[in-house]
């Protein structure tokens, strides 16, 4: 399969609800005018009147460009250099410490000098490319470790980049965190890329540590299921038309847990035109680490198959309403669906969106062997998103607010067992403390930590009028000029685990969550992109996923 005749195109491929992915933006801010292509603009070159081509980073010899398939610009802007980041190993096998990712250019005028245009990778690393030239068809990685990969890869021809910059809280290269994490890349002008990863459900298991890369497949870029597992062990790093393996039109739909006097079960789903048999398919529970067969099974195209967790596997299936993360795996390699379970007692599924895409989380009603409903949602909701002001005005900021729409107080912060854990915002790297309270109908605004230094709390609450009832705090993170995914979740339970870092996992509640885009069609979506406008919440019956909960507005921080 051919990367370049897919990528990119607008097809709607299906997303899962607890995932980010990469997405483009190719629809506002200035125009990069390439100096190959235009005369207002010098090529910048060396004192001997060359083009500079190193800044002291690490190269390998030049690989001829492919010529891009037509299909790959045929949605975007082709004044402007569109970027895409192609494969991403964040987890190698065998406990290796290799991580690499692959960048091209997706549509557009070449780049005569990277370092000309700010060329970078900015989030989870960072990187500043050199005054070399980057052609389209070319595809370059940046490593972490420049000999590991030499030695992994011996016959790679292509151009290689690295180290990344170093962690400044460690002072060592840094790391992309097995977990999951953010990457952004960057240039002057338009044409910005902003990816995802994930080891949870619905990223490829195989990418995680078991061989595999992820490859990015095209389609609608902010969506989870626009990345595959390569079909290559350990990925083809620098070349292009990467291949994934395929999964079936099979998948976890709904998982009921084990609750008192009631068995679990679980339901699938088939998206085909025939009817496929599920016999020895495998049903794994990660959160018990235990994988079971299905003893026989056809599941109607078109239809549901619901399985009781009593009599339909190997052995009794038991679905902890702790939550956690559960796969099937078909007859061939790569052949796996998978759902993360919230912490709940109600069952948990997939629910259709209107755009064609899709969502999971916990369902406000148990639908087996019938279309799932609307997905549950607590009582702290994500309220307003101001994810990209003007770039030119200081006084335009973007912040995050939160509504709590019950009638009493609530405390951000929860004793579980014997531990005491804040709840989270997923997205934004924000965690509560003892001292945070929403109160009853009322708001908590949210900033850039930057902000706490620079205008202080008593500075924004001044500028924006804000009220002192309003609980303002500051985030680690930032939200995405492009879109990402944003979850509000209270902590329920934890379990030792010992391949995390802290060597406890938490189980949270889920209580609301999004995925923006700037890609959101209606009117006046596009004045949110950089235009001053944010988005505002105007339908709080069921998680915010849906263009039509929202509207965009003047931003009106804890009004």
């Amino acid at each position: 399969m051919d990367i370049k005749k897919i990528l990119l195109t607008g097809s709607t491929v299906a997303a899962l609800a607890f995932v980010v992915a990469c997405s483009d933006d190719s629809s506002s801010g200035p125009k990069n005018e390439d100096p190959a292509s235009s005369a207002s603009i010098d090529q910048p070159t060396s004192s001997d009147g060359t083009t500079p081509t190193s800044n002291g980073t690490e190269t390998g010899s030049s690989s001829s460009a492919t010529e891009p398939d037509e299909h790959l610009s045929s949605s975007m802007d082709a004044s402007v250099t569109n970027m895409v980041i192609t494969e991403i190993m964040y987890n190698a096998p065998d406990a290796s410490e290799l991580e690499w990712v692959e960048v091209a250019i997706a549509a557009g005028p070449d780049l005569k000098s990277m370092a000309f245009y700010k060329l970078r990778l900015e989030g989870a690393i960072t990187y500043s490319f050199p005054a070399e030239p980057l052609a389209k068809g070319e595809y370059v990685v940046v490593t972490n470790n420049v000999e590991l990969f030499k030695e992994t890869y011996p016959t790679f021809t292509g151009r290689l980049f690295g180290p990344w910059d170093n962690d400044p809280s460690t002072g060592t290269v840094a790391k992309l965190s097995n977990e999951g994490d953010v990457i952004d890349v960057k240039l002057t002008g338009n044409g910005d890329v902003s990816c995802s990863y994930s080891k949870e459900p619905p990223w490829p298991s195989l990418a995680n540590g078991k061989g595999r890369t992820l490859v990015y497949k095209g389609g609608n870029a902010a969506l989870p299921s626009s990345w595959g597992a390569s079909k290559i062990l350990k990925g083809n790093p620098g070349v292009g038309n990467d291949e994934w393996l395929t999964t079936s039109n099979v998948r976890i739909n709904e998982i009921m847990p084990t609750l008192t006097g009631q068995n679990a079960w679980v339901e699938l789903y088939n998206a085909g035109t025939e009817n496929v048999d599920v016999t020895g398919w495998q049903f794994e529970s990660k959160v018990r680490n235990e994988t079971l067969t299905i003893k026989s099974g056809i599941v109607p195209a078109g239809s549901y198959l619901v399985l009781d967790a009593a009599s339909d596997f190997s052995e009794e299936l038991i679905v902890s309403p702790i939550g956690g993360a559960y796969y099937l795996y078909g007859a061939t390699e790569g052949d796996e669906s998978s759902l993360f379970l919230p912490s709940s007692e109600l069952s948990s599924g997939v629910v259709d969106l209107a755009d064609g895409s899709m969502a999971q989380g916990a369902l406000t009603t148990a639908t087996p062997g019938a279309i799932n409903t609307n997905l549950y949602i607590g009582p702290v909701v994500i309220n307003e998103i101001h994810y990209h002001p003007i770039d030119d005005n200081a006084n335009d900021v973007e912040f995050l607010e939160l509504k709590n729409t019950s009638a009493t107080p609530i405390t951000l912060y929860e004793k579980v067992k014997t531990t005491n854990k804040g709840w989270k915002v997923e997205g934004i790297n924000m965690d509560f403390t003892s001292s945070d309270i929403l109160p009853a109908n009322g708001l908590a605004v949210l900033f850039p930590e930057s902000l706490s230094t620079a205008v202080g709390e008593a500075g924004l609450r001044t500028r924006y009028s804000i009220a002192s009832d309003v609980l303002v705090k500051f985030y680690k993170g930032k939200l995405s000029n492009r879109g990402e995914m944003i979850a509000v979740k209270k902590p329920f339970d934890f379990s030792d685990d010992p391949t995390s870092p802290s060597g406890i996992q938490w189980f949270y509640n889920w209580s609301d969550a999004t995925l923006y885009s700037d890609g959101w069609k209606g009117e006046n979506f596009a004045k949110t992109d950089g235009f001053g406008y944010s988005l505002q919440r105007k339908d709080y019956s069921t998680m915010g996923y849906e263009a039509s909960a929202w509207v965009a507005a003047e931003p009106t921080p804890g009004k």
